[in-house]
């Protein structure tokens, strides 16, 4: 495995962690070794101490000393600039040496955990040396990190580039949200389940919610969030998989291409909003002064590093998207994400249509909810339907319960950085959880009118919307307009 960008935050806080759990669950080949590839001047014992260092802080509790010799013998470190050709000669070399000392045979994975902008530069300058070519018995795999462009033209023009050098089964377009668990049970609990995929259609639902709050600001990305925001950010990327894996039809197999398949048949299907239905279909926001849930008193986006004093971007946005298929005809998806939200959660609420209530009309209903399943992402990842049931008691009466399971509460709660399965998956060529070139393209036709809209019409009443809220009124009214309302997150769920 080959990491460009190896003195970087990524490679230290994720890739080297994630690595050391797949050592410690013994997932890992005896033929196995790493290469760190970055400017900063060291040798590989020196490399060996910083990631030493910096895992062993991270990882806190989890960090297991014999794991950590058996993963730091295999650490390597080659110093060189990724714009000089001459560094990838070097590499062959080093990589040649490397196959013969550890048994690799050739297998490279390279993970380029570096800016967008070099994407490109370097997957040209690997084929330059004959670093892409793959042989009869050995594979060469490129990891790359989101974003996959700013738009749909540049993210055409990206995958164009990369296609000039590598065949689309050789690139892996990382998310690491499709590394959670649950989003990979979305399709274990809707498929291996005969209760629930007969009521997974527009006869029962009556819409679906997907949250994505995060209780963060910018912090040291602000220079690079105040081009992007919320929507270009996390939209496309993150929120409209996550709308695929719970749209798609039962693919004919877990197999990559089965799945990616049905997955952009969704994606295919999402009714593109028009310019008019932007301004009553999407909001946006972005966070001012407020309070977060710990009491800490924060500042407003546009005193950020790096955000600009008169900041028009958007920390939050919510769209209302529809879908032009037999199964979902008629329900609306809501989605919605932004920083500085009441807190840090993920979630997907399936919440099904209200049954006939005329047997209770003498009976007390006000606490009478609809049925709904929930399916949290993080934290505490699990899932929970809630329905209604009688309160014990001589009178009538109808309230809401909830039936929970934790992952932690069954399985354990074993530490993950959320790379752990997309790595393992990258090196036994498993692409299911990583993003055709197609999906991505797809994900930015679907939000390029809101862009264009929000381009052509800046926003004048940011800031709308007090750090530590669950964001602006627009938002709320998105869902009230249509009798609806969003899933209230207690804030012990946050934690």
């Amino acid at each position: 495995m080959i990491i460009f960008g190896a003195g970087g935050d990524l490679t230290k806080r994720k890739l080297i962690p994630a690595l050391f759990h797949l050592c410690h669950g013994k997932l890992l080949p005896e033929s196995f070794a790493v290469v760190g590839v970055d400017r900063l001047e060291m040798d590989d014992h020196a490399f060996r101490d910083m990631m030493e260092s910096d895992v062993q802080g991270n990882l806190g509790a989890a960090w297991d000393p014999a794991t950590w010799a058996r993963l730091r013998e295999r650490l390597h470190y080659m110093q060189g600039d990724i714009k000089d050709q001459g560094a990838y000669q070097t590499l062959c070399e080093r990589l040649s040496q490397i196959d013969a000392e550890r048994g690799t045979d050739g297998n490279y994975l390279f993970y380029l955990a570096v800016p967008p902008m070099l994407f490109a530069d370097i997957t040209r300058l690997l084929g330059a040396v004959g670093l892409t070519s793959e042989g009869a018995s050995d594979w060469r795999r490129v990891i790359i990190e989101k974003p996959f462009g700013s738009d749909l033209d540049s993210a055409k023009a990206l995958n164009g580039m990369l296609h000039e050098t590598l065949d689309e089964g050789q690139i892996y377009r990382i998310d690491h949200y499709l590394g959670k668990e649950t989003v990979q049970n979305i399709m274990v609990f809707r498929f291996s389940n005969g209760f629930i995929e007969p009521l997974w259609n527009r006869q029962h639902i009556d819409h679906v919610q997907i949250t994505v709050a995060e209780s963060v600001g910018v912090e040291h990305r602000g220079a690079y969030y105040d081009t992007a925001g919320a929507l270009r950010d996390m939209i496309p990327n993150h929120l409209l998989v996550l709308l695929g894996f719970l749209g798609m039809e039962p693919p004919n197999s877990f197999e990559s291409d089965a799945v990616r398949d049905e997955i952009n048949k969704v994606l295919d299907a999402v009714h593109p909003l028009t310019p008019e239905q932007v301004l009553t279909n999407a909001v946006r926001g972005q966070y001012g002064d407020g309070v977060m849930t710990n009491g800490e008193q924060v500042s407003a986006y546009r005193l950020s590093p790096g955000v600009a004093a008169g900041s028009r971007t958007e920390t939050y946005a919510a769209l209302k998207l529809t879908l032009d298929n037999w199964r979902w005809a008629g329900v609306p998806f809501y989605l919605r994400t932004g920083k500085r939200l009441h807190g840090q959660y993920t979630e997907v609420v399936i919440q099904f249509k209200r049954a006939p209530t005329i047997m209770f009309k003498d009976a007390d209903t006000a606490q009478m909810s609809p049925d709904m399943l929930v399916l949290r992402i993080q934290p505490n990842e699990g899932i929970q339907m809630s329905f209604g049931a009688k309160i014990p008691g001589p009178r009538m009466r109808v309230g809401t319960v909830n039936m929970d399971f934790c992952y932690a509460d069954y399985f354990g709660n074993a530490p993950a950085t959320g790379y752990e399965t997309l790595i393992y998956d990258c090196m036994n060529g498993d692409a299911t959880l990583f993003k055709h070139a197609e999906t991505v393209e797809k994900g930015w036709e679907i939000v390029e009118s809101v862009q264009d809209v929000w381009s052509a019409l800046p926003a004048r009443d940011f800031p709308n919307y007090a750090a530590g809220s669950w964001g602006p009124p627009g938002a709320d009214d998105l869902l009230k307009n249509d009798g609806r309302h969003w899933r209230r997150i207690r804030s012990s769920e946050t934690s």
